[in-house]
């Protein structure tokens, strides 16, 4: 995270940009539209801070290393994940457990993929047992 703090000037200013999900003293939340557009314009070959001042940034608001980290954050994500990785998941995922009760369908649904999951690391086991009596013979 970037030891640079937002005036409350510069808050305002970043607000108005349409690629601005959010955004406080102490960080900003880009769209998922504007990461998209970042991960396509940086495989055409063009600088971070290129793309972010053609999206209406001012770099020295931002400051260059919020664009970098931002840079290879979301170069690492787009690798590793693909476009699924830039997606902002954190409204998703609260960490707490849900509430509500299952419904038959939901439930059945759960414990068939439980037991899919469980053929497959059987037949896996199995694979592994004939290779390891192939291997003492």
């Amino acid at each position: 995270m970037s030891k640079k703090i937002f005036t409350e000037k510069e808050t305002k200013q970043l607000s108005t940009n349409k690629y601005v999900k959010a955004v406080g003293t102490k960080g900003i939340t880009y769209t998922d539209e504007f990461k998209h557009i970042f991960i396509s314009e940086r495989e055409k070959g063009k600088a971070a801070r290129e793309i972010f001042e053609h999206c209406g940034f001012d770099p020295e608001v931002l400051g260059m290393d919020r664009i970098y980290s931002a840079n290879k954050r979301w170069k690492n994500a787009y690798k590793n994940k693909g476009i699924i990785g830039l997606l902002d998941t954190r409204t998703e995922n609260s960490g707490r457990l849900r509430e509500k009760e299952l419904t038959l369908e939901e439930k059945n649904a759960r414990l068939e993929a439980q037991i899919t999951l469980l053929k497959a690391e059987n037949e896996l086991l199995k694979k592994i047992r004939i290779a390891e009596r192939g291997m003492k013979k």
